[in-house]
Parts: structure tokens; sequence; C-alpha cells
């Protein structure tokens, strides 16, 4: 298992370069994450070995529930939108991790083969009270699939701050 060194940004310790940083993000702004599209052998690995409900892993089962066939694992898709948001964001951003999220929510099934495009959108920023080397940032998330929200995020991130402020004034 990789192991990161406390207090160092991600793209830091991976040779790239920390372009985003507290004072960046500002209420309103929106990252395009892109779009993936479903790939169904993927989509049952994971719920065989993570989430082996009928409905994510026995075609036949799967027939019989209220969605008539096989549909992702919302956990299979909670990870993918990870996955692009730390590739898309994360990469070259002074992240300090996430105190977890408020909201997690799967609006509609997800099947294979669907093409879902990613978006974060900034709501809040606030400086750390307690830590002035870092800021939280609130964000929403989401999965469209043709212009249709299907999954939506509501999480907090920690981001460093280019300069830590002091409360002494400037300079």
């Amino acid at each position: 298992m990789a192991t990161r060194a406390a207090n160092v940004p991600a793209a830091r310790q991976t040779g790239g370069t920390v372009t985003l940083h507290f004072e960046d993000l500002a209420p309103g702004q929106t990252y395009d994450l892109g779009s993936v599209t479903i790939d169904e052998t993927e989509m049952f690995e994971f719920a065989r070995r993570f989430d082996p409900q009928p409905f994510h892993v026995d075609p036949v089962a799967a027939k019989d529930t209220p969605f008539g066939g096989i549909i992702a694992s919302g956990w299979y898709t909670g990870s993918l939108f990870m996955r692009m948001y730390a590739d898309a964001v994360l990469s070259n951003a002074a992240s300090h991790g996430s105190p977890g999220c408020e909201e997690m929510r799967w609006l509609s099934p997800i099947r294979a083969g669907d093409v879902l495009r990613g978006w974060v959108t900034v709501f809040d920023v606030q400086p750390s009270s307690k830590r002035p080397d870092r800021g939280t940032a609130f964000m929403l998330g989401e999965f469209l699939r043709d212009g249709e929200a299907v999954f939506r995020i509501r999480y907090r991130g920690y981001f460093g701050r280019r300069k830590a402020a002091t409360g002494r004034g400037s300079g």
C-alpha cells in the first residue's frame, strides 16, 4: 500500500506541479471531468468483489428486480467519479484530503454502455480558522447521462494555500 507524507500535496509527491491552491477556488467555479463509458466487464468485476447483490452480478435474478436487469453498483459509480475528479482536479492541486461527503445519491440506474459526463462545482469556500496553511472548498459533483443527473455527491475538500495566512497584516 502506498503512503504519502503528511501535509505534502499529492501532486508534489508524484512529481507533478501544484497549480491549484485554495486561493484559486471560488463559488460558482465548475470543472469538467470529462466522460466515461461504463465498461461491462469492469462493472461486473467490481460488483462481484465489493457489492455482490443480485441486480449487480446475476443477470437472471436481476430480471425479476425493479431494475429489470443488471445495473452498476453505486459504489462503482462513486469510484469512477473519484478517479475522474482526481485526474481532472486533484492531480495538480494542493490537496490535503477530505473529511468526507455530506450526501451521495444514485438518482437513476446506470448500465453497461452508458456514457456519463462528470462535473464538479464549487459552492462555497472557507479559510480554516485552526490551520492557516489551508482552507475548505465545498463541492457538488454530478454525473450526467444524456443531460440528466444520475449521480450526485456533495462533499468538502481541503486545499493548501500558496502562503499561509499569518494574521499579521500584508507582506
